[in-house]
């Protein structure tokens, strides 16, 4: 049976597998153009054109549902960031091309996907798997909303066809990668920040802690904060993109002049709720704010970006634009999709003092992390950042000002998690 590691990212998602000599190899995946990657594009994509032998409009993940969206000019529906939507009790089920899903059905698709796609490479999986899990699910305000998001994952992994799952903390799994090349002890911060959430782990690590017959002795704490990488995406789209939509626009009401709906705006800047914006409901609304609008070529360009589905796209642009920001001072914002054009530069002094607020709650829960453990910053020898927000230069600076840059690590930022789960599984 092998030893199978499964990271289900908002963004993106990776499976490994162990070998019993403590190596680990990522399965790849191939898109239909030809390229490979060891990531898998947490997305869905269902074809209003194809059908299967049920009469059900036909699902693919991954990179063939990127190829698939792109090709198909809006005639579809895309899914993404559906790990966000599971602490939430208010989403129990959505209408997908007059189908109904609940969010397990949805989540088991693409894992069923994606193991079949990783079977390709790595050969059956079997039915024993450990997952990954942040240590607080996107939204979770207590307890009972993080059981609620395990209950509704454990649903949608057996649904995929797994038997025998075991979750680890994301934090801890990156813990086991990072702990394969070290010839010492270390007490070992670690950080992983997601699309969705931020998750920290202060554990022993090293030759000696290896040798404990109970692993998890050696973690002193865990938390973590729903804020990382779509919240910063948020903070373009709010800034950059929402004003050339209507954001701060106003329209006639009643004999009243009234603003936009603020509400709109921000479930445009939030990528899992993008594809929820084309209801019936929403577009009557937004049709009727369009006809009484002081600025109506914006709520069109609104109107253009929900008909046409166009999440994936505009969040491209935005990605582009953090990424670039993170080796560069200032960065060409770039979407277009006729007749919307949008065009700004964005500088970074201006993307960290939008994401101050989100940075200072990272700060916030890593410091209560190691006051509860009793530990201040010069007793970590080394933090371990991974992730791919971890590239941000103001998420390094943060930690490189508490703790010393000469301590941080990284590397395989973005299956770092897989690896490790994998490696998890070879421990049971």
């Amino acid at each position: 049976m092998k030893n199978v590691g499964l990271d289900f990212g908002t963004t993106n998602s990776a499976l490994a597998i162990a070998e019993p000599g403590g190596s680990s190899v990522l399965a790849s995946f191939q898109s239909e153009e030809g390229e490979r990657s060891t990531t898998f594009r947490s997305i869905l994509y269902f074809s209003a054109e194809e059908r299967g032998p049920d009469r059900r409009h036909l699902a693919v993940a991954g990179p063939d549902a990127i190829s698939k969206y792109l090709a198909a000019d809006g005639k579809g529906r895309l899914i993404q960031s559906m790990k966000s939507h599971l602490a939430s009790d208010s989403f129990t089920h959505t209408t997908i091309l007059g189908r109904i899903y609940k969010l397990d059905d949805l989540i088991a698709i693409l894992v069923r996907r994606l193991s079949e796609a990783a079977e390709r490479n790595l050969g059956e999986l079997g039915a024993r798997v450990v997952v990954g899990r942040p240590v607080h699910f996107s939204g979770a305000k207590d307890k009972k909303d993080d059981d609620l998001a395990i209950n509704r994952l454990r649903s949608a992994i057996e649904k995929a066809g797994f038997e025998q799952i075991t979750f680890e903390f994301e934090p801890v799994a990156a813990a086991y990668q990072y702990e394969q090349n070290l010839d010492h002890d270390e007490l070992v911060l670690i950080g992983d920040f997601g699309g969705g959430t931020s998750d920290f782990s202060l554990i022993r690590l090293g030759p000696h802690a290896k040798q404990k017959e109970d692993k998890h002795s050696n973690i002193l704490g865990n938390d973590g904060v729903g804020i990382a990488g779509d919240a910063f995406d948020s903070r373009i789209v709010m800034n950059v993109v929402a004003p050339k939509l209507g954001l701060g626009s106003e329209y006639k009401s009643l004999g009243k002049i009234l603003p936009a709906p603020l509400w709109l705006y921000h479930r445009l800047s939030n990528w899992h709720h993008v594809s929820f914006l084309k209801d019936k409901q929403t577009m009557g609304m937004l049709a009727q704010v369009r006809t009484s609008s002081l600025e109506p070529e914006k709520i069109d360009a609104l109107l253009h970006i929900i008909k046409h589905d166009l999440g994936y796209k505009l969040y491209r642009s935005v990605e582009g634009t953090k990424v670039a920001l993170s080796n560069q001072d200032i960065s060409d914002f770039s979407f277009q999709d006729l007749p919307i054009v949008i065009k700004e530069k964005v500088r970074r002094l201006e993307f960290e003092a939008w994401i101050q607020s989100e940075i200072s709650s990272i700060e916030s829960c890593v410091n209560k992390l190691l006051e509860r453990c009793n530990v201040v910053p010069r007793d970590v020898d080394s933090v371990f950042l991974t992730g791919g927000s971890a590239f941000v230069p103001l998420v390094r600076r943060l930690f490189g000002q508490k703790f010393g840059v000469d301590r941080l690590r990284g590397g395989e930022e973005l299956t770092t998690v897989a690896r490790g789960l994998a490696l998890r599984a070879l421990a049971d």
